[in-house]
């Protein structure tokens, strides 16, 4: 295939030939040869943070004009409610809206295990496995970060009501658990500093894979954890041994400069539009850069599925807080939307020969897109913008339609039977 531009790792090329073949890209050179694809071709679009449950709340919980507590209500409300054949029916339909937003890898942090009540399934993972099924049938690939969730407040309070979905008991139960899951890449997580003691993080250390956690998301976190462990939760996390090599900590809010400097070349997950949606703060990411931690996003509890978005934001963000352009640039951005790495996969995220074929193809014609510089195509263009969508080398997404799934339809369906 002839891309009219396509973004290498130099940069924005003209009349770029793609030779893909089992799944991979064979070469990359220039020349017309063969159908051109019109628009700006990108490398596929990474999604490192996914509750794929939270896509239900899209536009239900700004009653009274929003608090966090009308949020988690709708929230627990959704967790209350799915079982393994209608979480698969609604991730299936959000795992698609994903690939219609050029996301060719999720990772879905998850941690709504079990029955009602705590009770197991047959199948203790029946829950991971209708996920890792949604987003094979999306054509979209996942690895399933399967969390550890014990305790409801950071002095160990028990769970109760619906957080007993969330629980194995503790962390030796949690990974005996884990041991039974199949079909995909399979990361761990500490949910948060709140919800795993100390004493339980060890096995999550240990595991071979991704390792996330929520890390300071918001003060109240901070404040809590200083208060029980007389340190900081990035601290509470490096003196067990859960930030080592290749660790992410998700949404990295509210950091002093001892968290940053401990943090070092581990990835940050930032979650602008969640974060934004939810009043958390902006958190410190050229900061982090500049001290060699890497950037990823994702688009966390779904206020929208737009990478663009979330990659602008990194910049925007940043002029807000400091009253400053130039932050970031496009290279940078891209980077942090194309981190397929963090999740596991080291073998995509650039145009370049011997990676995975994910090609997300940008349209420079649309209302939004006409005129532009194709190298401003992030602070310009919106998910809508995307043509056609490639995952290992599989059409996925042509004329900005999913090519199996009804993704407006299904989502609606799979949303309203939960309300």
């Amino acid at each position: 295939m002839t891309c009219e531009f396509a973004w290498l790792p130099t940069g924005v090329a003209r009349d770029v030939q793609l030779e893909v073949h089992d799944g991979r890209i064979q070469s990359v050179s220039t020349g017309t040869k063969g159908e051109r694809r019109k628009g700006l071709t990108l490398p596929g679009f990474a999604n490192a943070h996914s509750h794929a449950f939270h896509r239900a709340l899209r536009g239900r919980t700004h009653a009274d004009r929003g608090s966090f507590w009308t949020w988690r209500d709708q929230m627990y409300h959704v967790a209350s409610t799915l079982d393994p054949d209608s979480y698969y029916r609604l991730a299936r339909a959000v795992y698609a809206e994903m690939a219609l937003a050029g996301i060719t890898t999720v990772g879905e942090f998850h941690y709504l295990h079990h029955a009602p009540g705590g009770v197991r399934y047959d199948d203790p993972n029946a829950m991971g496995h209708a996920l890792i099924r949604a987003a094979h049938d999306a054509g979209i690939r996942i690895t399933l970060i399967d969390t550890l969730y014990l305790t409801s407040t950071v002095d160990g309070a028990p769970l109760e009501g619906v957080q007993l979905r969330f629980g194995d008991g503790d962390a030796e139960a949690w990974a005996e658990r884990v041991t039974g899951l199949t079909g995909t890449r399979i990361g761990a997580a500490v949910h948060s500093v709140r919800a795993v003691p100390p004493s339980q993080m060890q096995l999550v250390a240990e595991f071979d894979g991704p390792i996330h956690a929520h890390v300071s998301e918001q003060r109240a976190e901070n404040e809590a954890c200083q208060a029980v462990h007389h340190c900081s939760p990035v601290e509470l996390l490096a003196e067990r041994g859960v930030l080592q090599e290749g660790f992410t900590a998700v949404h990295a809010t509210h950091l002093s400069k001892t968290d940053i400097d401990l943090l070092g070349t581990a990835y940050a997950c930032f979650c602008p539009t969640t974060e934004r949606d939810l009043g958390d703060g902006i958190g410190p990411a050229r900061e982090l850069a500049n001290h060699g931690t890497k950037l990823t996003l994702g688009s966390d509890s779904h206020a929208v599925i737009d990478f663009f978005e979330e990659a602008r934001a990194l910049e925007l963000n940043e002029r807000l807080a400091t009253e400053e352009r130039g932050h970031f640039s496009g290279q940078e951005l891209l980077t942090a939307a194309t981190a397929h790495d963090s999740l596991g996969w080291t073998d995509t995220g650039t145009i370049a020969t011997g990676q995975r074929a994910d090609l997300v193809t940008v349209s420079l014609e649309s209302i939004r897109t006409a005129g532009i510089d194709p190298a401003g195509i992030l602070f310009a263009a919106t998910n809508a913008d995307i043509t056609n969508v490639m995952c290992d080398g599989r059409e996925i997404v042509r004329a900005g339609r999913h090519l199996s799934i009804d993704a407006p339809a299904e989502l609606e369906q799979a949303i309203c039977a939960l309300f």
